[in-house]
């Protein structure tokens, strides 16, 4: 017990001379060792790569789950030590929702067809978005967190640690420069204490004392200096570990953007497969007189010729394109509402916005019209289309 009264009472002696030289240095009234050019810069360095490291780890939390909610759930789970339970994502929520009202309507129906297959690629597009979250996580997140929890920790104890020793020594430089000084004094003006009858000191000149008293405020002062030294060495050492890991965080980046990349392309190549079915897909709605919108503009809905069915259709693969001809009445304009890729020679690709001229051929099947472009011409499907006259 005596033991650790004596090392508190050390330790807090230390504390007060340190909080005293800290705030003579904030004051201008006591010299502080400077570190050399190289030593602040690669602290600057340290600094700059742990502040952006931290809002580039909190922004990527953010992308892959921007509910705060979520996160701050899931943070609760990390720091207990307890596995995060699995959540579905949005789009395999949405295409949940989705297949449930189909099976409700009638899969069987136009809009519940319909629902399938979006419901199918929304299921899709959420199971991409999942295995995304899952490789960012791992191969980016992760050493982003281990850098700031692991080696960033190391390097603030150390720095602290550095930010100590330097206040001791400056703390014995200004005791050694006390001790000159007054030394010097004594020697110039010798002053004797004289001994009292009650005291046990001999008496002894002031010189002496205070040449006693250097040569301890020296030793101390080398002692200071080794272990500053030394400290500043292994932090030096550690701060120049922060080039391996930008060699590290690069690579990781190399690897978030790959997984972003295949995460797109996979999104796009979904979604170009949902609209070539839709694209063939019944029209539900029929509309031969649209109604116009005041103010001249076409209606945002597409427009669909009234096709009937013949009674005998004829067979689709011996329909040549070629050989169809425009009827005399019958061929109106259409307004391409989405860009379309022909899948064969008997198929016209179609731009977005653009003009086209398209008729009906008896037997044909009813979803899709014959258009033409100039000397192009082929099948075109009818829900891409505006009809417009």
């Amino acid at each position: 017990m005596d033991f650790n009264v004596k090392k508190l009472a050390s330790d807090a002696g230390l504390f007060f001379t340190r909080a005293v030289q800290f705030t003579e240095e904030k004051l201008g009234q006591a010299e502080k060792t400077e570190l050399d050019a190289h030593f602040e810069n690669l602290l600057a360095r340290a600094d700059s790569t742990k502040n952006w490291t931290e809002k580039i780890f909190r922004q990527t939390e953010v992308l892959l789950q921007p509910n705060p909610s979520a996160r701050i759930e899931e943070f609760l789970y990390e720091k207990l030590d307890r596995k995060i339970p699995s959540r579905a994502t949005n789009g395999e929520l949405l295409g949940q929702y989705m297949l449930e009202a189909a099976n409700e309507f009638g899969p069987g129906t136009p809009y519940g067809s319909t629902l399938v297959k979006v419901g199918e690629s929304q299921r899709r597009l959420g199971g991409a978005e999942r295995e995304f979250m899952q490789s960012t996580a791992i191969n980016f997140l992760t050493p982003l967190r281990n850098f700031l929890e692991g080696d960033w920790r190391t390097i603030s104890k150390e720095r602290r640690l550095l930010e100590n020793l330097r206040l001791d020594l400056d703390v014995c430089k200004a005791r050694l420069k006390k001790a000159k000084t007054a030394e010097a004094k004594a020697a110039a003006i010798p002053d004797f204490q004289e001994t009292r009858s009650r005291n046990y000191v001999l008496s002894a000149s002031a010189s002496a004392l205070w040449s006693e008293e250097v040569d301890k405020a020296d030793h101390e002062l080398r002692v200071a200096q080794t272990e500053f030294d030394r400290q500043a060495e292994l932090t030096r050492l550690l701060l120049e570990g922060i080039s391996s890991t930008h060699v590290n965080h690069l690579r990781c980046l190399h690897e978030f953007v790959e997984a972003q990349a295949t995460y797109y392309a996979q999104c796009h190549q979904y979604m170009q497969d949902l609209q070539k079915q839709l694209g063939r897909f019944p029209t539900a709605f029929v509309n031969t007189n649209p109604t116009p919108v005041p103010g001249g503009s076409s209606p945002s809905s597409a427009a669909t010729l009234p096709v009937q069915p013949s009674p005998s259709p004829l067979d689709t693969g011996a329909l040549s394109i070629e050989e169809v001809q425009p009827p005399a009445t019958g061929t109106r304009k259409a307004k391409v509402l989405y860009d379309y890729d022909a899948a064969d020679t008997s198929e016209l690709s179609l731009l977005a916005d653009e003009l086209i001229t398209v008729y009906t051929v008896p037997g044909m099947d009813p979803d899709w019209l014959v258009g033409e472009r100039g000397n192009q011409k082929g099948k075109v499907p009818v829900t891409y289309l505006e009809l417009l006259s």
